[in-house]
């Protein structure tokens, strides 16, 4: 798709706010970014490599940003499980129905929702760094955004926010550009619509920096009720329209 110039200018606000949500958080901001990006027509083709492009910016200068929090050997188990993933998958990833990729994503922020999900033991330190790189290897290149449920891995009893914040960052940023290297391996490069990928950059490090700015200032728990109300509305939204392609292609 061709975006109009006042659609331009619509992603690359929301790219701002989602980065501003990620940057107190720590995830969920690229979550309503891609699921904006299907929500506005576009196919896994298209969205998912300006996606990961996108975020390995706005990873990129979170990253930077709590660098000497980051757990480095965390990183690397995931590394060492979302590199063989990413290019297993690779192949098969463009063909994929945009519907269900639209239902899938529902799904997934639906079930990051539910009720106890915080409150879940982790898995062991290894087996969750490397579950989390397979799950974002593989579902990465579908859905693109896996911050909601490969984050939840690294909420450890023994980090401080400020670890898993920066430590989430750059497995982002792998993960990422692992996705940008894969599907232009296959033929889909990111600098194929250039009109949207420097808005969006320059949004998100904007935004990176100016949620950082703010993490201390802003309630955890206003922020936490506003998050889930506006994750709930985009699966809605999300949902409604992967039925509705689903259901209308068996008729």
């Amino acid at each position: 798709m061709t975006p109009t110039p006042l659609l331009i200018a619509a992603l690359t606000v929301c790219g701002f706010g989602t980065a501003f949500l990620s940057g107190v958080a720590g995830l969920g901001g690229g979550t309503i970014l891609i699921g904006v990006l299907y929500a506005v027509g576009m196919a896994p083709a298209e969205a998912v490599p300006l996606f990961a492009a996108v975020q390995l910016v706005s990873n990129s200068s979170r990253t930077v940003a709590y660098l000497r929090h980051v757990e480095w050997r965390a990183a690397g188990w995931f590394a060492l499980a979302a590199v063989p993933a990413t290019f297993l998958v690779a192949p098969y990833a463009a063909a994929v129905d945009g519907d269900w990729v639209r239902l899938i994503l529902a799904l997934l922020i639906l079930a990051s929702l539910a009720p106890g999900q915080s409150a879940r033991a982790p898995l062991p330190p290894r087996a969750a760094y490397l579950t989390a790189g397979l799950l974002n290897g593989a579902l990465g290149m579908f859905v693109g955004a896996t911050g909601l449920f490969v984050g939840r891995l690294f909420f450890r009893p023994e980090w401080a926010k400020e670890t898993t914040i920066g430590t989430l960052a750059l497995t982002q940023v792998i993960g990422h550009g692992l996705r940008v290297i894969a599907y232009g391996a296959v033929g889909y490069s990111v600098f194929s619509q250039p009109w949207l990928l420097g808005p969006l950059a320059a949004s998100v490090v904007a935004g990176t920096w100016a949620g950082k700015r703010a993490n201390a200032h802003i309630s955890e728990a206003h922020f936490a009720r506003l998050f889930s109300l506006i994750l709930l509305l985009l699966a809605a939204k999300l949902l409604y329209d992967g039925l509705t392609g689903i259901l209308s292609t068996w008729n």
